[in-house]
Formats: structure tokens, sequence, C-alpha cells
């Protein structure tokens, strides 16, 4: 078992924190459903705006809610405390930084999630998670904006021999926390993210 002194890496949640919501709301954003022209439930091309986060069929009164997806983020470190980091395969971001982690399947929780995701992308088997926070986030794919809420874990492995770059990795390696930048990070909730794990 690795025995771990995680003191550079406090976990304890500010009692009064700063919303990042006003980051990706509080700005002049299209309707999230800008790119549904259509009503999922009858088919009809009147697929009417209804309020901020929802659009109405005026024909059968369908009404669709656009929600956030979940996805799961991974703070993993060594016995020299140092923080795993993945450098991104793919678009969006591709090059730079990342933490393991992903969007959260269909039927299973969080852990989960960011236990699969972590083996997946880094050959690495969880043993422990803890729920430290969560940030909301908008993730660019083909085209189309995807708000998530990232749901970030504390997370202990069960061996780090097996440890590989995999599936959207193309690079996995140990970073010391006085080297960590986390400007470097190219997904904006990751960045935050890594930023109130090493309360900077």
């Amino acid at each position: 078992m690795i025995k771990e002194n995680t003191s550079a890496f406090s976990l304890d949640i500010p009692k009064i924190m700063v919303s990042f919501t006003f980051h990706f709301y509080n700005q002049h954003m299209k309707h999230p459903f800008e790119q549904f022209n259509y009503c999922p439930q009858c088919g009809a091309s009147h697929f009417e705006i209804n309020d901020e986060k929802s659009k109405r069929c005026p024909l059968c009164g369908f009404v669709y809610y656009f929600n956030p997806a979940a996805a799961t983020v991974a703070f993993i470190l060594n016995e020299r405390n140092e923080l795993l980091v993945c450098q991104r395969a793919k678009n969006p971001a591709k090059g730079t930084l990342d933490l393991p982690g992903g969007f959260s399947d269909l039927y299973e929780n969080a852990e989960e999630g960011v236990a699969r995701e972590v083996l997946e992308e880094t050959g690495l088997t969880v043993t422990d998670c803890e729920y430290c926070f969560s940030i909301p986030n908008r993730y660019l794919y083909s085209g189309f904006t995807v708000h998530t809420l990232d749901l970030f874990f504390r997370c202990r492995v069960k061996d780090l021999q097996p440890l590989q770059a995999m599936d959207d990795a193309a690079e996995v390696y140990f970073v010391p926390p006085s080297e960590i930048n986390p400007e470097d990070f190219g997904l904006e909730s990751v960045r935050v993210g890594v930023k109130r794990f090493l309360k900077i």
C-alpha cells in the first residue's frame, strides 16, 4: 500500500466558494439547443425556445430540458506525492495536459465511472475513491457544445506498475506539485480543479 503525505494536496472545501457558473452563463451565449431544430417526440420542424434551458414543440406540446452530462476526473498521487497527468491525444485541446477521466456511462454511478476511465486511459485499477468537488464545464465535440458537470475524485490505485497511456491519453506521467502549471491544462474545469486541489 502506498503511504502518502497529502499535506500539499488538502481537500478541504472552503466555506465560501466562488461560483464558476458566471464564466459560462453571464455572457451573451447561444441557446444550448440552438442546433436542435426538430421535435424529438413528433419530428415537427417548429421546435421553439421555451426558456433559457428548454425548447417546446407547439404541435405536440413536448418540452425538452437541457441538462448537463455527468463526467468524472481523477486526482492520483504516487508515493512521492506527485500528481498523475495525461497529455490529450484527441481534440478538444489535443496536446495539452489533462487528468484521467471522462463521461459517465448509462447505468453506472460516478465512482464506477471514474474507476473505468482511469483503467481505460492509464491501465491502473482504482481501489478507493473519495469525492472532492464539482465544477461546471463546456466541452466542444464535433462542433456541438456539450455542457457537463465534472465530478472530481481523489483516487487510490492497486499498483502503479501497469501505468501506460491508452485510449484518449497520448502520454501519462507523474509531476511534482512544484512543477505543475494549471494553465498547461487544456480544459477549463480541469484548470480550475487543479488550482483548487493545489490550493493555488
